[in-house]
């Protein structure tokens, strides 16, 4: 069957062009529309829910929220965890769900079960869910700056203009806002003029919330034209508040002013950012949806700051704290500079050895090809481009041609052994269907070899996956190539003077060398094979010194910082503590820029305490370091540097 396959594409050039040609065009489309991260996304699928109860401590959320809203939970279809977290104001339920299953139906199935858990929370208080985000959404952050404007003013320039502005790019499932005030009117009250006047706090908060409303009324026709008449009501600043009646006493009314101070203040806070040591900044973070082009996404954001960027103050600075652009750009073309490096080897490799230039390209044709219907393949079944996915690629490109090259080796043979006069045609024909069902039947073999990979679950599964199913896609596409392809080819290219093998110089040298050497390996099999026994005996314990890691370390040019400190630290002192640590990290010359978090944002996505930081490091081009600094020994010297007592250091 393989032999009348090869017989028929070398018969039928041009329907088997056109089929490469077509699954050429596919792989190009697919390559430009993959979706494209530096690694695999090995986050659960998950849905979270989170909910506010101002005020409240964390018994009190663990109680009246987070245990109701998680039992009610524990039945949700092919929910395989449901884990709760109560924290300050806040709680957090984790719905995670089997692998495969999809992130909207997942959604949707909490969404039914949550409906039904919301009677039995407190009063006022309503559950969400969180972005349809993953872990590893967090592709952009950026802060507000501004010389002129306080803290109030650009965390309000955040909330209300570029949040806003932001969420309608393409691709964004959130802006979290975090860092900088959030103004609010803080009433301060006078205990002794209340009870002197006997009003209580429930009097008192009535009648602020009474009197912040506007009121609807009916319509009055004057002059053949109708007006709406309406009630303004709300309150629009300090002095309104101050001026709200709260009794009549003898004829005199009482006003909040008389019992209470009302002034601007800061919300309280539960995250704060810095950036360079300088001191606190309003800041934000873009959060990508399930599945979408990282880069697209991070495209798409930095056209819409172009675009609002006029209606925003002069004195308004928009500095990028993390583009992870950078780092998937920067994996990306190491891995894209290895692959064109292995196919340029590959094509000299053939071009020595074959000293036939048109020959050679069957090889260096094919090998394209074959990757191309890979990418294909990709996008049939949703797998993105990251380096994992690539990695396989790259794994495979070395097996690819070497059915092409065996081939072409065989009927390089039969031309120079032919008789004279016979067809060219059938001469290749009988020498590819002499070699071709056993490179075809060995490459799927090849194939199959990282089926086990498959079998992995939950994280190494999502890791190694992405690399078992490119390989797998490359060699399937060089199995089927090597009987379709490389035959047609062939008939175009390996025509004219072919020069016998032994009038190579580097075959002949290294036939020269070879046959000795396996003369003496044949006289000697058992000490050969003694000597193979101890050779692997000796590497065990080597082998067993190894280090091991889950993944291997990026190192693109940023640095993400973790310190955790001593459970219950105040906001101010976690502010002082991170501006101290950003101070130091940004005097060593090798760091361009320091951004500092601590604490959480202001999304379901985040729920980090106070006492976590985490700090991203941006270094300057590897030109610009002191001579001798690599990373690992810039890490250690950062750390030396940041040793405070009850801070624990953790790098990646």
């Amino acid at each position: 069957m393989i032999a009348r396959l090869i017989a028929w594409s070398a018969r039928n050039l041009l329907l088997v062009f056109f089929g490469a040609g077509f699954a050429a065009a596919a792989g190009i489309y697919a390559l430009a529309h993959l979706p494209l991260d530096a690694i695999p996304d090995l986050s659960d699928t998950q849905v979270i829910v989170y909910t506010e109860y101002p005020g409240q401590a964390p018994q009190v959320i663990e109680d009246q929220v987070t245990y109701p809203l998680t039992t009610a939970m524990l039945t949700v279809p092919r929910s395989k965890v449901v884990r709760g977290f109560s924290f300050f104001g806040v709680s957090f339920v984790y719905v995670i769900f089997e692998d495969g299953t999809d992130i909207y139906w997942a959604r949707s199935r909490v969404l039914e079960f949550l409906n039904g858990a919301a009677s039995r929370l407190p009063a006022g208080v309503t559950p969400t869910m969180g972005p349809d985000a993953t872990g590893v959404g967090w592709v952009y952050q950026y802060a507000v700056m501004s010389k002129e404007l306080n803290l109030s003013d650009t965390r309000a320039i955040q909330d209300w203009n570029l949040k806003f502005a932001l969420a309608k790019a393409e691709g964004v499932a959130e802006v979290a806002s975090v860092g900088g005030f959030v103004k609010q009117y803080n009433i301060i009250l006078n205990p002794q003029r209340m009870r002197d006047l006997g009003i209580t706090m429930q009097k008192m908060r009535d009648a602020i919330r009474a009197s912040n409303a506007d009121v609807g009324g009916r319509t009055v026709e004057l002059s053949e034209f109708e007006y709406v008449i309406r009630g303004k009501g709300y309150l629009k600043g300090i002095n309104d508040l101050g001026n709200i009646v709260l009794k009549i006493n003898n004829g005199t009314p009482v006003l909040l002013r008389d019992v209470a101070r009302v002034e601007l203040g800061p919300d309280e806070r539960r995250g704060i950012t810095e950036l360079n040591g300088e001191g606190e900044v309003a800041s934000g973070i873009v959060l990508q949806r399930f599945g979408v082009n990282a880069l697209d996404v991070i495209d798409n954001v930095k056209k819409r700051f172009k675009e609002i960027a006029s209606s925003l103050p002069k004195s308004v600075e928009i500095v990028p704290v993390y583009d992870r652009s950078e780092l998937i750009n920067a994996a990306i073309a190491t891995l894209k500079h290895t692959l064109l490096e292995e196919s340029l080897v590959v094509a000299l490799v053939c071009i020595v050895f074959l000293l036939h230039v048109r020959s050679a390209l069957v090889a260096i044709i094919m090998l394209p090809v074959g990757v191309l219907m890979a990418f294909g393949a990709m996008k049939l079944l949703g797998i993105g481009s990251n380096i994992m996915s690539l990695g396989g690629i790259a794994i495979a490109i070395g097996a690819m041609v070497d059915a092409a090259i065996v081939m072409i080796e065989n009927a390089h043979k039969h031309l120079e052994r032919a008789e004279p006069g016979r067809s060219r045609v059938d001469i290749l024909i009988e020498a590819a269907s002499e070699v071709g069902p056993a490179l075809f039947f060995s490459l799927l073999i090849i194939t199959v070899s990282f089926m086990p990979i498959f079998t992995l679950e939950s994280q190494e599964g999502r890791l190694f996956s992405p690399l078992a199913f490119t390989k797998t896609f490359a060699m399937a596409a060089a199995a089927l190539l090597s009987v379709t392809l490389v035959p047609a080819l062939m008939i175009v290219f390996v025509r004219g003077k072919i020069i016998p093998e032994h009038k190579n110089p580097i075959n002949r040298f290294l036939i020269w060398i070879y046959r000795p050497v396996i003369k003496a390996v044949m006289r000697a099999k058992t000490l050969v094979i003694l000597l193979s026994l101890a050779v692997l005996a000796v590497t065990v314990w080597p082998a067993r010194q190894l280090g091991t890691e889950f993944m291997p370390n990026l190192n693109e040019g940023t640095l993400l910082y973790m310190p955790t400190t001593l459970p219950g630290i105040s906001v101010t002192k976690a502010g002082e503590l991170l501006q101290t640590q950003d101070r130091i990290i940004r005097s060593f010359p090798e760091v361009a820029s320091v951004y500092g978090k601590a604490g959480r944002a202001l999304t379901a996505t985040d729920p980090a305490p106070s006492e976590m930081f985490e700090t991203i490091i941006n270094l300057k081009p590897k030109e610009e370091w002191r001579p001798g600094v690599s990373i690992d020994s810039l890490t250690a010297e950062m750390d030396r540097a940041l040793q405070f007592p009850g801070v624990s250091n953790a790098w990646t």
